[in-house]
């Protein structure tokens, strides 16, 4: 039975440049072609020294078979095979040519190849008998074959040296390289230029040529608070506000600016919408006229520009616009609905500060009035005006009576002191005091005891005091109350918000934007990170579904 063969992989020919001593020495774009007396080692000759050992071999053969053998130019492969097949057979060959002659005298195949079965089989692989059959066969194995001619081997190649073959080899390899390395550098011109350059030219063209010029125009402003003392010391820290009350105001300002009922009043009042959807705005920058308020909104946002500075209070608004003369325009119509909405701010708190000492004072005036009308209705009713000057004058009529009074008893003692007094003078003088002493009784009745219908003066002296004393209080609070109210006006005052405007919007004379050069070296750069992270991740999943 013959040994099946195996199909050839590898088959490429690779094409050996020719030796010829006449050759021209490489050079160019082959940097590691050798010399023609060099063999690829350097100082190392190893080629005088396989000329030696092939010299020391003729000297020991010294037969016409070695020098028939080495007319044939057997290549440094075949040579190696026939050792090799040497070694497989047990033989002991001084060198390659030896190997080659042994084998030959003993009808074997210097120049066979390897086979798998061969190598399996038992035994020393490859090996033949002086009849042609392997080492265990028997005669009539080979009976269905003895017709069969066997095909002899191809005719050797010319001897190459190793230095030549190994130049050859590392020629190819570096155009192998060459090759790949133009490839895979031209493979990323063309993913750059389709992925980065070409989106770069399309933005460029678009700001350079397409974009419509838009004007910008800034304005600085910031909120003061007014600055005033108050009328009362400690009435003042009650009113007062907080520390970061203008900063409040600020922010609140700037978020009423960027809300969309700043957009939406500004359309109304200026006509923002249809500034924007005329047909000389580009594309990209102009607005449908059927286009919705939130549309609108994102073109308000990204037309509009507002920041706020915390450490100096200072809001920077930046409007854009399509010519000069509406961006101004646009610009003090918002500086107008920034105003009106910080007095809107502090309008409530000035009013809820101003309600209250208006309402105390108010009613302050209303029981003082209350008061007075008592105190008149009982000075009506009594018939008496003041209660102490009544009094006094009925006190001086009683001081009257009492010294009228003693001066007639004094005259009375007199009279009765003599020792005939007149009787008619006597009976007089006793008329006059017992009249005295009635009109001092009178009068002493009228200030303490009430009668019917009359009341005394001192039950009247008494009501027209306490009326007196509430018609005091009452002013004494209402003379506190307008001191509040006062107060209040004051830190109201202070509450109040200007705003002052810094910078004021001019119109400028010359396209803000686009800013062309800028947004194109933007763009570049936005499209040249896209394809570094896609490259990144593309690669990071090759390897990992490759490892």
């Amino acid at each position: 039975m013959s040994t099946p063969k195996a199909q050839k992989f590898r088959i490429r020919t690779v094409t050996v440049p020719s030796l010829a001593p006449a050759a021209a020495p490489m050079g160019g774009n082959m940097p590691f072609a050798p010399v023609p007396a060099d063999d690829g080692f350097g100082d190392m000759n190893l080629v005088g020294a396989q000329a030696g050992s092939s010299a020391a071999a003729a000297g020991r053969l010294g037969s016409a078979e070695l020098v028939a053998l080495k007319a044939e130019g057997l290549s440094a492969q075949q040579l190696r095979t026939a050792r090799r097949v040497a070694l497989r057979n047990g033989i002991d060959a001084q060198d390659d040519y030896d190997a080659v002659l042994q084998l030959r005298r003993k009808n074997i195949d210097p120049f066979q190849r390897d086979s798998i079965l061969d190598l399996s089989g038992p035994g020393p692989s490859g090996s033949l008998t002086a009849d042609g059959m392997k080492p265990g066969e028997t005669p009539g194995a080979l009976e269905p074959f003895k017709d069969k001619k066997i095909a002899q081997p191809a005719a050797p190649l010319p001897a190459l040296d190793d230095a030549a073959r190994r130049a050859a080899a590392i020629i190819e390899i570096q155009r192998d390289i060459v090759r790949r390395r133009r490839r895979n550098f031209t493979m990323l011109m063309v993913r750059l230029a389709f992925f980065v350059f070409f989106p770069t030219l399309l933005a460029g063209i678009y700001y350079y040529r397409i974009a419509t010029p838009l004007y910008a125009t800034k304005s600085e402003f910031l909120i003061q608070k007014a600055d005033g003392a108050a009328g009362g010391a400690n009435l003042a820290g009650m009113f007062g506000g907080t520390a970061m009350a203008t900063s409040q105001d600020s922010i609140a300002v700037q978020s009423y600016l960027q809300s969309r009922d700043a957009m939406l009043r500004l359309d109304q009042e200026m006509g923002y919408k249809a500034h924007f959807s005329q047909d000389t705005i580009d594309g990209l920058e102009r607005l449908d006229p059927k286009a919705s308020n939130e549309a609108l909104y994102k073109l308000y946002r990204r037309n509009v520009k507002i920041g706020f500075d915390p450490t100096e209070g200072i809001i920077k608004m930046e409007v854009i616009a399509a010519d000069p003369k509406s961006s101004e325009e646009f610009s003090k119509a918002l500086l107008k609905f920034a105003e009106q909405q910080v007095d809107h701010l502090t309008q409530r708190v000035r009013e809820d500060q101003m309600k209250g000492a208006r309402e105390t004072y108010d009613d302050a005036e209303t029981k003082i009035a209350a008061a007075q009308q008592k105190v008149l209705t009982l000075q009506e009713q009594l018939g008496v005006l003041d209660p102490k000057s009544e009094t006094a004058l009925v006190m001086q009529q009683v001081a009257e009576v009492e010294v009228m009074l003693s001066k007639k008893k004094l005259e009375l003692d007199q009279l009765q002191a003599n020792a005939k007094p007149s009787l008619a003078r006597v009976s007089g003088v006793k008329g006059d005091m017992a009249r005295l002493q009635d009109q001092l009784d009178g009068l002493r009745a009228s200030m303490t005891v009430s009668g019917v219908g009359n009341k005394s003066l001192a039950e009247v002296t008494g009501e027209l005091r306490i009326a007196e004393a509430e018609l005091q209080t009452r002013q004494l609070m209402l003379g506190q109350t307008i001191q509040q109210l006062e107060t209040a006006r004051i830190e109201a005052n202070r509450q109040v918000r200007y705003l002052s405007t810094s910078v004021n919007p001019v119109a400028p004379d010359e396209p803000t934007y686009p800013r062309s050069f800028e947004n194109t070296a933007m763009a570049f750069l936005i499209f040249a990170g896209i394809y570094l992270m896609l490259s990144l991740t593309a690669s990071i999943l090759r390897e990992q579904m490759t490892s």
